[in-house]
């Protein structure tokens, strides 16, 4: 699924607005730019901001492609431990949706925590997919 550029979290307005400028205006267009540690570097001396920067919104920008992971599911994911699409590939869905739950609970990250069969089917298309970043 395609987000806009100032919706993805760790997205500040700065960074968005210089992003736009340079055509990168949603979430697949940083994936192409941000694909390979060359391109992040690259889009992390043209806007000033850093590496590390780049590339967890380019991880972001990859997990948003899984149907119903953008938004507040893909920050309940981070917060139980998984930032990329080849981590979620390699997950067990039954271990991770009681993962999320707990983190859920505890932390109310998201106003519901994910069903079993929502988290399975992101597990599923990871696989079918696979990240896009190259590292």
């Amino acid at each position: 699924m395609t987000v806009s550029i100032g919706k993805l979290r760790g997205m500040n307005a700065g960074l968005a607005e210089k992003l736009k400028k340079g055509g990168i205006t949603n979430s697949d267009k940083l994936l192409d730019s941000a694909a390979t540690p060359v391109g992040r570097k690259r889009l992390a001396a043209d806007t000033g901001a850093s590496e590390r920067d780049i590339l967890e919104l380019a991880n972001r920008a990859d997990l948003a492609r899984i149907k119903g992971v953008a938004g507040v599911f893909g920050d309940l994911l981070e917060h139980a431990g998984v930032d990329t699409v080849k981590e979620l590939a390699t997950r067990r869905p039954d271990n991770l949706h009681a993962k999320m739950s707990e983190v859920n609970d505890q932390q109310k990250v998201a106003g519901r925590s994910p069903t079993r069969a929502e988290v399975e089917s992101w597990v599923a298309e990871a696989k079918r997919i696979g990240g896009r970043l190259q590292y």
